[in-house]
């Protein structure tokens, strides 16, 4: 199992590149590890990271060495590492980690979408009234909480329920898993998101940016995901909420 693999245990000191900004020793250790195993068996595509930034491109792959820092330093294990290939603007194949919860899910563009080696099914189809969605706040951009707020409540009183677990991949996962039904935020980067949300793709699911446009989300990192009703139950309440 995963937990057997010498993992360190969450917590320890961090510090802040910026307000609400963490980052630890375990974020810079597992970054190098990847960018190491990509730069011997993938040679030549360019990567983005969250910790060494690198350049866009048509092809490069996107990299969150630990996604959920701050559930990290508080010894929480909600945390996760997402790996994608983008290509054409779409991420292309995807591992999202959570090694502590001893999970794994990938997924391949047009060849679906695994949870610990499982094929997980196509999206339910989820009424609104009984969802239960993900979301994330918008801590670190405090000017885009006037945008931000309506949508979380208008979600409150047509949802069943929200969640808040602090690690946009794997909430984002979960979507496609099916343990939520959606997952709504703003202003994540493209290491947050890619790998998850070709999990809610591959599963049937939709992900768009808050105006409903399906690719600019991935650079922009406004997003809606979900199953289709849900993810158009999202779009009417992002619809109503204030540009910002």
């Amino acid at each position: 199992m995963l937990r057997e693999q010498g993992l360190p245990k969450p917590g320890g000191p961090a510090f802040q590149k910026h307000p609400g900004d963490w980052v630890t020793a375990a974020d810079l250790a597992s970054e190098h590890a990847i960018l190491e195993v990509l730069a011997r068996r993938a040679p030549g595509i360019p990567v983005l990271a969250e910790e060494t930034g690198g350049d866009r491109a048509g092809t490069m792959w996107a990299v969150d060495p630990l996604d959920g820092t701050r559930n990290f330093t508080r010894g929480m294990p909600v945390v996760g590492l997402s790996v994608a290939l983008i290509d054409g603007g779409m991420p292309a194949a995807a591992v999202v980690l959570a090694p502590w919860l001893d999970l794994e899910f990938t997924a391949e563009r047009g060849r679906g979408a695994r949870r610990n080696g499982e094929p997980l099914p196509t999206a339910a189809l989820v009424d609104p009234v009984s969802a239960v969605v993900a979301t994330g706040f918008p801590f670190r951009r405090k000017p885009r909480i006037p945008r931000y707020l309506p949508v979380f409540a208008g979600a409150l009183a047509r949802f069943e329920d929200l969640r808040r677990a602090g690690a946009a991949a794997l909430d984002l996962a979960w979507t496609g898993a099916g343990v939520f039904d959606g997952f709504f935020e703003l202003g994540l980067n493209t290491w947050d998101i890619a790998g998850g949300a070709l999990v809610v793709l591959e599963t049937g699911g939709r992900v768009t940016d808050w105006g409903g446009d399906d690719r600019s989300w991935l650079a922009g990192g406004d997003i809606l995901a979900g199953s289709p009703a849900v993810h158009s139950a999202l779009l009417e309440l992002a619809a109503q909420a204030p540009e910002g």
